[in-house]
């Protein structure tokens, strides 16, 4: 009798470690996801005028402003690389609220 007792013991301990575990898995992606929205508001934009190339140096893409490179003091060569921003070949534009290098 004390054996089965132990038994039925050990198996609700067992289902409430796994409860545990599951719900712990389920505030954790939450929070995950919560982290990720709240980042997508601080990056995204609302104007073309939020958005400013991503680089120094021959950039490619586009971030928003508060996430512009620092490019005081940086030397860049002032050749025109082809499919980056350089010399007017495209511009920083928001759409949908993120910050794109649209190319002419």
């Amino acid at each position: 009798m004390k054996i089965e007792h132990n038994k039925k013991l050990f198996w609700i301990i067992i289902f409430l470690i796994i409860i545990l575990i599951l719900l712990i898995i389920y505030i954790r992606r939450n929070s995950d996801k919560e982290e990720r929205i709240e980042k997508d508001i601080e990056e995204s934009c609302s104007l073309d005028e939020d958005c400013v190339p991503a680089g120094c140096c021959h950039p490619d893409s586009c971030v928003i402003k508060d996430k512009a490179p620092k490019c005081e003091g940086i030397a860049c060569t002032l050749s025109c690389e082809p499919e980056t921003l350089d010399c007017s070949q495209g511009k920083c534009e928001c759409k949908k609220g993120k910050c794109i290098a649209v190319f002419d």
